[in-house]
């Protein structure tokens, strides 16, 4: 059976490989390496291959690890017994983290949750038991900060079926969020494709001070590359400044390196780990490191002439960075706090002063350092009287977060100013909040130490305008109660009616001095041999459906099949796969497709969700509707998007639906990496302009021919035929990501289909 702790001796091993690895390589190409490249190229299958062009070419990797959270786990696992593999090959966990709705609080919510989602959890429990993975049952915590306190380590390469998998980048892993079908094909023993990523390097100078805080970092990066700035590069931080910054700091800025669309971002090995190796009990892992730190650091030329080794290098001075914040409705949306009043007072922005709720926490930011510290703005405010004046909420990333902040007392600081705690969970962060007391249509400001921020994200109202900022400036948001109070300039009246300012949080510890406590009492290790475990899935279930292989194309050309519908401006997995209630059915394909575009705009519409079918002529028919009614018919479909098209999460389902009820392609003008992945895996073409432009030429009502695709190749184009309803024609050329490899996928049906065919 497969190991499943990351062991002194499973590192061991994993370091040994890396050093014979890296010394074929650079027998090849003798130059010096990025800490990424070191990272990729260690766990190349064949390190002796001469091909490894950033941009260009598909790497064939052997991650390390696999993590499976428990909504995409669901249709991994189901996959995967489709492979008919008795165990996985390598060392894979499942994480019960997504299912948990947020509602009151933390311990009613997670005994609700457990009785609503106890089919789903006994099928994972049973399914990991069977294939030799590691269960970590509700109440845990979410993936990435248990993956961090576990099984993280310094240049380690582990693929996890969440887009927030680089969060264990600040542990020095390149750890990267991919789709179940690249999951499952791992787990069966097979490498991982990979294009090469561009490189951007970040120098880090100074250090922080004051109110600002490594959530500053990123999301001033997020407003200078944009939601799309990072796809297909890996971001890697270097010089002095990345010292002063503690280990869960890094995860911060890694975690949220999705939103810039970034493969990953990866720190480099360093004190500050060494330290949160030891605090969460793996001295030894933290001895290996230090005796490998040639592998885990970069070569130093890449450091000193950063430009000759970088596609693109930003520096930030740490000492003069400003506390920003980001939103609404766009990460990328971002500014220094001290400007963000001029936009609130500005009435064309549309903007809610009034702070409704704020929420701190989830894997993103709920260390014990970032506890630490909005601990002490709320011990300032509490001494003055005062509570928090919009309703606040507190998610810890882990239940080992919780036990120790529950210890050391910062729990019960925050809940003297009227904090309430919930589960150990993804809850808000993810749309699993029950959010009654808001009414529905009604505009309204919330803050959060999230990630993420598109509409709809976190309570499934549109109306909702999300504000990310550093869990300390949201704590004081919160205290205030309004969007335009900045901490560093404004003050408060206690409730003597004097006013006072608060200070900036005292420098926190970044481990407890006691170490952690609590956490691994919901694990449940694999047995020896799950070889008798039966798994049963109840037809007649809504939570669970056994998934059967996609049809093989036919080889013909898909000739004038109808514009499903052409969606503008951003269209994220969110948009095409909504979560929030739907949740609950992701296991159950049929059930969940029926959301498909649900958030999507029409284009021609403006409307969300809704389109035209070419059959009846009816209009503002639900998209999946309309999609299943053009199957039942024998057609496939196109549908064409915009710039970015699939950003935000990893979930595989706004591939899996459209192929469910019959996508043919997608046409869009980019994509974003994950979801294009995704998309080739499920056997759909993800296909680009050539010229932008030509986004505008298609028209509501057209038909759509892709042809000569027998002839399909890598670096090759699709002539495209728009067949306008007035009886004229655009003719354009249509480009592709698609390698000899993966045009295979296509004409198998399936990723998994070719896993199939190879049995």
């Amino acid at each position: 059976m497969v190991q499943t702790d990351s062991t002194p001796q499973f590192v061991e091993s994993c370091y040994s490989k890396m050093r014979a690895n890296l010394s074929e390589v650079r027998k090849k190409h003798n130059k010096p390496l990025t800490l990424a490249d070191k990272i990729l190229f260690s766990h190349l299958d064949d390190p002796s291959t001469s091909d490894l062009k950033a941009g260009e070419s598909y790497l064939l990797l052997r991650p390390d690890r696999v993590a499976l959270q428990d909504v995409l786990g669901q249709t991994v696992m189901l996959n995967f017994m489709q492979t008919l593999k008795e165990s996985v090959a390598v060392p894979t966990t499942v994480h019960c983290d997504h299912l948990i709705q947020a509602r009151v609080e933390g311990g009613s919510d997670l005994l609700q949750s457990k009785q609503e989602n106890e089919e789903v959890y006994d099928f994972l429990k049973n399914a990991s038991a069977k294939f030799g993975v590691g269960f970590w049952g509700p109440g845990a915590g979410i993936i990435h900060q248990v993956v961090l306190e576990n099984y993280a380590f310094p240049g380690a390469l582990m693929i996890g079926t969440d887009s927030h998998t680089p969060n264990a980048g600040g542990l020095g892993a390149c750890a990267v969020g991919v789709g179940g079908a690249d999951a499952v094909e791992v787990m069966a023993g097979l490498p991982w494709e990979l294009l090469a990523p561009k490189h951007i390097g970040v120098k880090l100078t100074g250090e922080m001070s004051g109110w600002t805080a490594p959530k500053d970092v990123i999301v001033y990066l997020a407003g200078a590359l944009t939601v799309s700035g990072g796809t297909n590069s890996i971001i890697e931080y270097f010089g002095e400044g990345t010292k002063s910054i503690s280990c869960t700091g890094k995860a911060t800025i890694t975690n949220m390196g999705a939103e810039l669309g970034a493969t990953t971002s990866v720190f480099p090995y360093d004190d500050r780990m060494s330290k949160y190796l030891k605090s969460t009990g793996r001295a030894e892992l933290a001895n290996l490191a230090d005796s490998n730190q040639d592998l885990i650091r970069p070569d130093k030329e890449t450091e000193e002439k950063p430009e000759s080794f970088f596609d693109h290098v930003i520096e930030i001075d740490l000492s003069k960075l400003e506390p920003h914040i980001a939103g609404p409705h766009s990460p990328d949306r971002v500014r220094p706090i001290s400007q963000l009043i001029n936009e609130v007072n500005d009435q064309t922005n549309g903007f809610v002063e009034k702070i409704d709720t704020a929420l701190i926490g989830s894997c993103t930011n709920s260390s014990y350092e970032d506890m630490s510290r909005v601990a002490d703005v709320a011990q300032q405010a509490s001494e003055h009287g005062l509570k928090s004046a919009a309703s606040l909420m507190v998610t810890p990333g882990s239940e080992q977060v919780r036990s120790t902040i529950e210890r050391d007392g910062q729990l019960a600081t925050l809940q003297e100013i009227d904090s309430v705690t919930l589960a150990n969970a993804c809850g808000p962060c993810i749309g699993q909040w029950r959010r009654e007391e808001v009414l529905d249509g009604v505009p309204n400001t919330i803050v959060t130490s999230y990630n993420r921020n598109f509409p709809r994200r976190n309570d499934g109202r549109s109306e909702t305008m999300n504000f990310i900022a550093s869990p300390e400036i949201v704590v004081a948001l919160s205290i205030a109660g309004k969007l335009t109070f900045n901490p560093l300039t404004d003050t408060l009246t206690g409730v003597d009616g004097v006013d006072f300012k608060l200070l900036p949080p005292k420098p926190a510890p970044e481990v407890p001095p006691s170490d952690f406590i609590g956490g691994r009492e919901f694990y449940i290790a694999p047995p020896e041999n799950g070889s008798e475990i039966e798994i049963s899935v109840n037809p007649e279930s809504d939570r669970l459906q056994v998934l059967t292989p996609w049809e093989q194309w036919d080889g013909n050309d898909y000739e004038e099949i109808p514009l499903l519908v052409k969606t503008q401006g951003k269209t994220t997995t969110d948009h095409i796969s909504p979560a929030g209630t739907w949740l609950r059915y992701r296991g159950h394909l049929e059930k969940f497709s029926e959301n498909m575009f649900m958030g999507a705009i029409n284009a021609f519409t403006g409307d969300a969700g809704t389109t035209m079918n070419q059959f009846t002529g009816e209009s503002g028919i639900s998209i999946s509707k309309v999609a299943q009614d053009y199957k039942n018919k024998g057609s496939r479909w196109v549908v064409v998007g915009d710039y970015n098209y699939g950003e935000g999460s990893s979930r595989e389902h706004a591939a899996l639906s459209p192929r469910l009820l019959g996508g043919a392609a997608i046409i869009a003008r980019g994509f974003a990496r994950i979801h294009e992945s995704n998309l080739k895996k499920q056997g759909i073409l993800p296909l680009v302009f050539s010229d932008p432009k030509h986004y505008e030429l298609v028209q509501e009502t057209d038909r759509i021919s892709l042809l000569d695709l027998d002839k399909l190749a890598a670096g090759e184009t699709v002539r495209c035929i728009l067949h306008h309803k007035d009886g004229t024609t655009d003719v354009l050329q249509l480009n592709h990501s698609l390698s000899s490899g993966q045009i295979g996928w296509i004409k198998a049906g399936s990723a998994l289909n070719v896993l199939h065919q190879s049995n």
